[in-house]
């Protein structure tokens, strides 16, 4: 085995400095990702982040994936789950599961005063298909690696038929 093989060493948590992100008023926080699976040249196939949910923000858009599973761990603080139709409230200590292709939209809500802290656990496929059925859009990873506009209308859709001309002869 080579040392390019060879798996990194135990690290401090503390050691990775915290990324703020935001995106407009509702969604925002900020995050330590420990595993990443996105970098160029990474074989790690799991993604591990510590993430911070400050009160009234949403961890992210409301999705279920298709082919990658989803862990939550709430480590610190409270929030809401929201999971389908329903809302569940959870707190440190509770940990939840969205198995790959379960058709019921996921995310957090800080509802309380305090920040939610918590550990999100995932897998990350090329070919991945994600749900956002507030926003009725779908993602599709596997075409991003020739276009950026990967995130589709799912309203605009068409019959297998549509735009092929059918009554031309070859």
């Amino acid at each position: 085995m080579s040392d390019a093989d060879k798996p990194p060493g135990p690290f401090a948590i503390e050691s990775i400095a915290w990324s703020d992100w935001s995106d407009g008023v509702r969604f925002g926080g900020k995050v330590r990702v420990l595993s990443d699976t996105r970098s160029p040249g990474s074989r790690l196939r799991i993604g591990i982040a510590i993430e911070e949910l400050p009160p009234g923000k949403q961890s992210s858009t409301f999705h279920f994936h298709m082919t990658e599973e989803e862990h939550v761990w709430i480590l610190d603080g409270a929030a809401t789950l929201r999971l389908g139709e329903d809302r569940y409230p959870v707190k440190a200590g509770d940990f939840v599961s969205f198995p790959a292709g379960s058709p019921h939209g996921h995310c957090l809500v800080n509802e309380t005063e305090k920040p939610c802290r918590f550990m999100m656990i995932g897998d990350n496929h090329p070919d991945e298909v994600c749900v956002y059925p507030d926003s009725n859009k779908i993602m599709v990873r596997a075409l991003s690696r020739i276009s950026r506009d990967d995130i589709f209308d799912a309203s605009a859709t068409r019959d297998y038929w549509d735009g092929e001309d059918i009554d031309k002869p070859l």
